[in-house]
């Protein structure tokens, strides 16, 4: 691990110092700077912010933005009230000014999918799900449709069903998509990061086609639920954590799954523990989740409580902090974290990078200006 001398313990910005592309070791046949994708590469954006930041939405350096989340009703993809179709004509007027900007709307979320299981076992709850998609695409003018299940087929958000025949029924909801949309409209999902989930959930081969893309959440990778600390969305494996971005993008790639359609994430959060050892830093000890924290908010967080100090797991490639006189660990990611991030990708031609979420991040001089520095470089 090496100590990153940030100002104040907060996490150091040297993005700009990044020239990745020919130092990344990413285990797939090498590419030089000239020979990495200048189109067609996508920066989505997740949007959970409840009317927050909407008149400073940079549309300029996003492909995609994401609205999240609506809900079920019935078999209907439905809104929760006016606030979203505020929200989300909002979001599709910025596409007057960014006409390549994609606007699309998302189903259920942790904890928002709670009837999913049910309803998509049934040919006809499947394709009524499908027509009211359509219609609300129709009605909004929005470019698509994005499908967050935490998860078909395994145990996600507490108390929700979940059953082996999801896995199938899910083929069978985005084909019903498809069929609804034809080229019309996207269709993405948002895909566990996490080895169980992407080996039981998905039927890889027959849902790769129907689809745009695929977001996986390579964030949260520890969560609310971890006893212990770790990296919450490193880039690489390390001897302490094998679930890891490159660990998901490789088992993605030997599962045949198009390079282009994978979407990987980047976390514009962060999460502490609190009772934390000071062995190894408080990195891999054993700890009690304390809360979350918007990255916006993390700098000063930091400053203001212990006597933190920031450091790289270069092996991970993964930033952390922890303070031995509170106990206190935080794992996130930062400019640094998502620039390797974004590098990363180009480098494999892969379809883009996404985050988890838009109102988090520090408008103007945040983590989507790391993205966007190493996207928009020249070649």
């Amino acid at each position: 691990m090496r100590l990153l001398r940030g100002a104040g313990g907060a996490p150091r910005n040297d993005a700009a110092l990044l020239c990745l592309c020919a130092a990344l070791v990413t285990g797939f046949a090498p590419l030089t700077c000239a020979e990495r994708p200048q189109h067609g590469f996508a920066v989505v954006a997740y949007y959970n912010g409840h009317g927050r930041g909407l008149d400073a939405v940079p549309g300029g350096k996003l492909t995609h933005i994401i609205y999240s989340f609506l809900h079920l009703q019935g078999n209907r993809l439905a809104l929760n009230g006016p606030a979203d179709s505020t929200g989300i004509a909002r979001l599709v007027a910025l596409k007057e000014q960014h006409p390549r900007l994609k606007v699309l709307l998302s189903l259920g979320g942790w904890g928002g999918c709670a009837p999913c299981s049910g309803v998509f076992a049934a040919e006809a709850g499947r394709e009524e799900f499908a027509r009211s998609a359509r219609e609300l695409l129709e009605q909004f003018h929005a470019d698509g449709i994005d499908i967050d299940w935490e998860y078909p087929a395994i145990e996600g958000y507490p108390g929700h069903a979940f059953a082996p025949g999801d896995r199938h029924n899910f083929t069978l909801l985005l084909r019903a998509l498809r069929d609804a949309f034809g080229d019309r409209y996207e269709i993405s999902f948002a895909a566990g990061g996490f080895t169980r989930c992407l080996l039981t959930s998905y039927e890889w081969p027959e849902i790769s086609p129907l689809v745009d893309a695929v977001n996986v959440m390579t964030y949260d990778l520890v969560n609310a639920n971890s006893p212990s600390t770790g990296h919450l969305a490193p880039l690489y494996a390390s001897s302490g954590q094998q679930e890891s971005v490159a660990h998901a993008v490789h088992l993605l790639d030997s599962l045949g799954v198009p390079r282009q359609k994978i979407i990987i994430g980047a976390a514009f959060y962060a999460r502490l523990w609190v009772e934390v050892p000071d062995t190894n830093n408080g990195l891999f000890q054993r700890g009690r989740f304390f809360r979350f924290l918007p990255y916006r908010s993390l700098g000063d967080f930091l400053r203001e409580h212990g006597d933190f100090r920031t450091y790289l797991d270069t092996a991970a490639a993964a930033p952390y902090s922890y303070s031995a006189r509170e106990r206190l660990f935080a794992t996130y990611d930062d400019d640094a974290s998502v620039a390797r991030k974004t590098a990363y990708a180009l480098a494999l031609h892969l379809g883009g990078v996404m985050f988890w979420e838009l109102s988090g991040d520090i408008p103007g001089h945040g983590l989507l200006e790391a993205i966007d520095s190493v996207r928009s470089a020249p070649r």
